[in-house]
């Protein structure tokens, strides 16, 4: 299989998506939240995170979600994403190294559909964010 996926017949049960590893350097982050109107200080400002009891700024939820959707489009441009189902388990932290990983887990060529889990690792390979995707792809 080559690394990019066109239709459902290029999806392989198993196969793992491209590594991806975001960027959640604090410029990035202030961006977002500037964009979004989630410019709170635990989001940009390292030391007031710290003063809430986090040990750094966050990548806020939705944008961790994100980079979850960036890495399936990566692996298949022409997926439409149907649902992405995560888990929180622990933040993922602002200027610390990432990598977001996929598996299919199931593929139904009848529907066009196929599912991965998704996780988002620290350096320390410790999962910060789990969880499901179901996408949809074009059946030819």
């Amino acid at each position: 299989m080559s690394d990019l996926v066109k239709t459902i017949a290029d999806v392989e049960f198993g196969a793992e998506l491209p590594a991806f590893q975001p960027d959640t350097g604090l410029d990035n982050v202030k961006r977002f939240g500037k964009h979004v109107g989630w410019d709170s200080p635990r989001f940009t400002d390292h030391e007031a995170a710290r003063k809430e009891g986090f040990p750094a700024a966050l990548v806020p939820g939705v944008m961790s979600q994100g980079y979850l959707g960036a890495m399936i489009h990566r692996w298949a441009p022409a997926a439409e994403i149907v649902e992405i189902d995560t888990v929180f388990r622990a933040p993922v932290l602002v200027d610390q190294p990432h990598s977001v990983v996929g598996v299919v887990t199931d593929v139904d060529e009848d529907t066009g559909t196929a599912e991965i889990d998704i996780t988002i690792t620290n350096a320390a390979q410790e999962t910060r964010v789990f969880g499901t995707a179901k996408v949809r792809l074009p059946t030819g």
